[in-house]
């Protein structure tokens, strides 16, 4: 298992393996043709970058059985998602900044996220797992109030698609078995959310395959695959982290101007 990143050094931006508090810069492509070089760098003397630039996030809603139960939702015969787009996206470290246009409650939620590794458009089950290139943490940040807010159109992607409201990070984990996965999301250092992706109801190579069906995924892309109970508002200044076993902490401030 490899936790992947991207990072800035002395105003230039590169990729490689995190192990130990240290990296090891890779040049290439992290989704296809790369080496190591001989360059290693501290983890703490670089600056973490969102570790992938996804084409789009594919966001699922109404994934998880425990969530779908306590609001009464009916399971999904098909995954139901929105598209959150690449300017949204920020990683670790970043701080989560509502536009002054929105003034109402902004929610935290905890995911897993599918990093894609290479072009896929109509793939088999079968075939989806050769698809997929590692994981990663999610947090998809969600103007609440404006999802309903007019009743002739549910606004969901511009809920969700603000700037700022895409964080994901710090590494993509090329681990090869995310059953035995828990996300927890931090709030100012309390547990609000704690979640086994057992409960998902489509799994990850479920939907790579449905959502290949539907449009081509490219490498980069990032499927977050919903969150379940515990997703709340956040107040100014408050430090969110989203943990995953074997991938690591995504942590942002939420701080509105």
């Amino acid at each position: 298992m490899n936790k992947w990143v991207r990072f800035e050094k002395n105003g230039s931006n590169h990729f490689g393996i995190v192990d130990d508090k240290k990296i090891t810069r890779y040049q290439g492509d992290m989704f296809d043709k790369n080496n190591a070089t001989d360059e290693v760098f501290a983890l703490n003397d670089v600056t973490l970058l969102a570790p992938c630039l996804p084409t789009k996030i594919i966001a699922l809603w109404n994934n998880f059985y425990a969530l779908a139960e306590k609001q009464g939702n009916d399971i999904p015969k098909a995954p139901y998602y929105f598209i959150k787009p690449s300017s949204c996206v920020i990683g670790a470290d970043t701080a989560i900044i509502p536009p002054a246009s929105y003034q109402g409650r902004i929610f935290y939620e905890g995911e897993l996220g599918i990093v894609i590794g290479k072009k896929c458009k109509e793939v088999s089950l079968a075939e989806a797992e050769n698809y997929i290139f590692g994981y990663t943490c999610v947090n998809d940040v969600t103007a609440m109030q404006l999802i309903h807010q007019e009743e002739a159109f549910e606004q969901w992607s511009r809920a969700k698609s603000f700037d700022t409201f895409g964080a994901i990070g710090p590494c993509i984990s090329t681990l090869s078995n995310p059953e035995g996965l828990t996300v927890k999301t931090w709030v100012n250092g309390r547990e609000r959310q704690n979640y086994p992706i057992e409960d998902m109801i489509f799994s990850p190579t479920q939907l790579v395959s449905l959502l290949s069906a539907d449009m081509t995924l490219n490498a980069g892309d990032v499927i977050a695959c919903g969150t379940s109970l515990g997703a709340m508002p956040m107040k100014k200044n408050t430090k969110i982290e989203v943990i995953i076993n074997n991938i690591g902490v995504l942590e942002n401030i939420y701080l509105p101007e």
